[in-house]
C-alpha cells in the first residue's frame, strides 16, 4: 500500500514537473520566436509609407539617386546580418545608428532615419537585428546579444563614413533597450551620445510584466525555469539581460524619451533608468504618447529635442 502511495506521489510530481517544463518552453518560444511582421519586407514598406507618408518621396528620391544602399556582415557566431545605410547629402562626420524594436525591422524605423538624414543632415545606418528583416538568426535576442551585433554595425558605419565619425546611437523599444545595453560597454572615441526611446529596464521585468498581464501568472516558477532554459539553449538569461545595470556604467550622455501613456513598456521604467544613469543625462516624458509613438504624435518637437541634445555633443 505504501509503495503504491509513493508511486502515485511520484507520478503526480513527475507530471507536474513535465507540465512546468512544457509551459516554460512554450513561454520561451512564445517570447523569442513569435510570428514576426519584421520578416514581411513588402508589408513593412507599406506600413512605413501609410504611417509616415512624408518618408515615401524621400525614399523614392534616395532610390532614384542610388543613395539607399545595403550591406551584410557576419557576427562572431557567423550569423549573417543586414543593414541599410545612406550618406548625408553633404559630406559630414555626423552619423546615426538607428535600432528597431521587437517584431520590427530597419524599414519600420526609417521614419527616424528620415529625421536624422532629411531633417538633421546625418549619415545613417539602420541594422536588421537577428530574426528580423534580411538578417539571419532563429529568435530575438531582446537586446542583450544584439548589443554585440550593433557594436559591430557601429564600427562598420564608422568605416563607411570615413573612420572619423561623430556618432549617436538611437533605439526605440527593444532597440532602446539594446542601446542602453550597449551603453555599459567600453565605447570607441567616435561614439558621442545615445538616445533611448521607451526601452525596458530588463528582460526579466518586461517578460514578468507580460506574464502577469497576458496570462495572469506570477513570476515563480515559470520565469525562473524559462530563464534557466534560455541560458542553456540561447546562451543568455533573463536576469543578465539588464539595461538598468548597463546604464549604471554608462559615462556617455544619454537622452531618455518615454510616452506618459505607455503601458506596454510601463512609464515607471524610464524613471528608474534615468535615476540609475550617471550624468550627463536628459529626460523627456511625452504627455500624449503611448508605446513607441512619441515621434509619430510629436514629430516637430521630437526632432527639435533630438537636435538640441545631439548638437551639444556632435558638431
Amino acid at each position: 500500500m505504501k509503495r503504491k502511495y509513493l508511486q502515485g506521489i511520484g507520478i503526480i510530481i513527475g507530471g507536474a514537473v513535465t507540465m512546468l517544463m512544457a509551459a516554460s518552453f512554450f513561454m520561451l518560444e512564445y517570447s523569442l520566436s513569435p510570428d514576426n511582421r519584421g520578416k514581411d519586407i513588402p508589408g513593412s514598406w507599406n506600413y512605413l509609407f501609410d504611417t509616415y507618408p512624408e518618408t515615401q518621396p524621400w525614399i523614392d528620391s534616395l532610390k532614384q539617386a542610388e543613395a539607399l544602399k545595403d550591406t551584410f556582415i557576419y557576427n562572431d557566431e557567423r550569423i549573417k546580418l543586414h543593414a541599410y545605410y545612406v550618406a548625408a547629402s553633404k559630406p559630414t562626420s555626423k552619423t546615426a545608428v538607428i535600432v528597431h524594436g521587437y517584431t520590427d525591422n530597419a524599414i519600420r524605423m526609417m521614419m527616424i532615419g528620415y529625421m536624422y538624414h532629411h531633417s538633421l543632415g546625418f549619415n545613417i545606418l539602420l541594422p536588421d537585428l537577428q530574426y528580423s528583416g534580411l538578417s539571419g538568426g532563429d529568435d530575438f535576442q531582446m537586446g542583450w546579444l544584439d548589443r554585440k551585433d550593433v557594436m559591430k554595425w557601429m564600427d562598420t558605419a564608422n568605416q563607411i563614413y570615413g573612420d572619423s565619425t561623430q556618432m549617436v546611437v538611437h533605439g526605440i523599444s527593444m532597440g532602446g533597450a539594446t542601446t542602453m545595453m550597449i551603453s555599459g560597454e567600453s565605447q570607441p572615441d567616435y561614439v558621442k551620445c545615445l538616445v533611448d526611446d521607451c526601452g525596458y529596464t530588463s528582460v526579466w521585468d518586461q517578460f514578468g510584466k507580460e506574464l502577469k498581464i497576458q496570462f495572469n501568472l506570477p513570476e515563480m516558477p515559470l520565469m525562473y525555469i524559462s530563464s534557466w532554459l534560455c541560458g542553456i539553449f540561447k546562451g543568455w538569461t533573463f536576469q543578465e539581460a539588464s539595461a538598468i545595470e548597463q546604464v549604471k556604467k554608462c559615462k556617455l550622455p544619454m537622452l531618455f524619451i518615454h510616452g506618459k501613456k505607455d503601458d506596454y513598456v510601463p512609464t515607471w521604467m524610464v524613471y528608474d533608468l534615468y535615476q540609475a544613469k550617471p550624468e550627463p543625462k536628459e529626460l523627456w516624458v511625452v504627455p500624449d504618447a503611448d508605446h513607441a509613438r512619441s515621434y509619430l504624435l510629436n514629430k516637430e518637437e521630437y526632432t527639435e529635442k533630438v537636435k538640441l541634445f545631439t548638437d551639444k555633443y556632435i558638431r
